[in-house]
């Protein structure tokens, strides 16, 4: 019996071992088919980090980079280290700043600063403009008396809390300046803007405002298209679905310059609105905000059409019969049976056409009127215009929070339909 026992364990353990040997190489053939795979997305991977992550984290760096006092005022800047910023500084800071004014004028930085100090306040343009005009030489005693007596800003402590805060590395004041707010010179607080200055916020409102409207004109007309796509026949609806996608294949500046030609007042529809005796004198309906909405509906409306009908191309007619089979209203059962499944692509469509519509540009510039302009043409404005990248990031970032903003409440919806669903 003990000799039948050796011979019944001998197998045993062999098995054991053939099967943790099984596992060893089933590890290594799974690491070696991940490190495949890493090395297959890699090039996918440099492309993204390339082409997306690198200009957007470069966008967000210049919306609280300030560099230019660095640059264009360094002796100064290296002086006012060892200011208490309790009182005026002392003459060495003085001198530095003469010394940097000095040279901002011969290689043609003073704009520069009087820009940068300019975004503070608009006095501190006005000081280093009449400040230059009166410089003193190097080597005048006294220089930090005589630049307080020439223009008593110099004599104030704002004035050096000012220049600190706007020779620090990072700066607060193009985010700020974009919701409406600023630093106050005097009290060092963050306070709205004057009035006549706020102009941001309601940019942004208005950029939300017009995407939305869109976006609902999208909805409401591109559910009802998608759905009588979904019920044709393959072949007819693979040739409608051409005539959707065929503003794709023409240039957004054609397109939008052929709602010009439509909808001027001598331009077809209303020449067919007069001819029909509907209306009896043109209808404005370019360089206004109709004309864009009209122009980004049809635009954007493929947007729209291509996510709801793929969704609903997936719905089967049984479940909408079901329900009237059992005695519902076929429209009650068409709104509680068929377009609960619909949310995904509703949501879907409504999202895209939503996040694209608040970066319009070239629609917006040419069929609106001035108080049409949404965001983009304000960050178009800093960018190739004014030069002030500054603003341009801030006025972006405000963008990309808002779209991830979305995309976050997207996630969201969809996992709670899908758990809804599952359960």
């Amino acid at each position: 019996m003990p000799q039948n026992d050796t011979l019944a364990v001998e197998p045993l353990s062999g098995n054991k071992k053939a099967i943790t040997s099984l596992k060893q190489q089933l590890r290594v053939a799974q690491a070696r088919y991940k490190r495949r795979s890493l090395l297959l997305i890699a090039p996918l991977f440099l492309f993204i980090l390339v082409s997306f992550l690198f200009p957007i984290t470069s966008i967000l760096g210049k919306s609280v980079s300030n560099p230019d006092l660095r640059v264009s005022m360094p002796s100064t800047i290296a002086a006012m280290r060892q200011w208490s910023g309790k009182s005026v500084p002392d003459e060495a800071v003085f001198k530095a700043l003469v010394t940097d004014l000095r040279n901002a004028r011969s290689t043609g930085q003073v704009s520069a600063i009087t820009k940068r100090l300019g975004y503070e306040d608009s006095m501190y343009r006005t000081l280093i403009s009449r400040t230059l005009r009166k410089l003193p030489q190097e080597d005048t005693p006294d220089i930090r008396g005589q630049l307080i007596a020439n223009q008593p800003l110099w004599g104030e402590v704002t004035t050096w809390k000012t220049i600190a805060r706007a020779s620090k590395p990072f700066t607060s004041y193009y985010l700020l300046a974009v919701f409406d707010h600023k630093v106050d010179p005097q009290t060092q607080k963050i306070v709205q803007q004057p009035a006549d200055q706020a102009l941001y916020v309601t940019v942004l409102l208005r950029t939300l405002l017009m995407a939305g409207v869109v976006t609902l004109l999208c909805v409401g007309l591109g559910y009802p298209l998608a759905y009588w796509l979904a019920k044709q026949p393959t072949n007819r609806a693979n040739l409608l679905m051409i005539l959707v996608l065929l503003p794709f294949w023409t240039s957004l500046i054609v397109r939008t310059a052929s709602w010009i030609v439509l909808l001027q007042s001598g331009g077809l529809i209303n020449h067919a609105l007069l001819g029909l005796g509907i209306i009896e004198h043109p209808l404005v309906l370019v360089f206004n905000r109709v004309g864009v909405y009209i122009s980004m509906t049809h635009i954007l409306m493929p947007f729209f059409v291509l996510p709801l009908y793929a969704v609903m191309k997936g719905i089967s007619p049984n479940y909408v019969r079901a329900a009237i089979s059992l005695g519902a209203h076929p429209f009650i059962a068409f709104w509680r049976v068929y377009i609960p499944q619909t949310y995904a692509g509703v949501t879907a469509g409504a999202l895209l056409v939503f996040m694209m519509a608040i970066g319009y540009y070239i629609t917006p510039a040419l069929l609106g009127g001035p108080g049409d302009q949404m965001l983009s043409y304000f960050v178009a404005f800093f960018t190739n215009t004014t030069m002030n990248w500054g603003m341009a990031a801030a006025l972006g970032t405000q963008l990309l929070v808002i779209v991830t903003l979305l995309y976050v409440v997207y996630m969201r919806v969809t996992r709670t339909n899908a758990e809804a669903a599952a359960h």
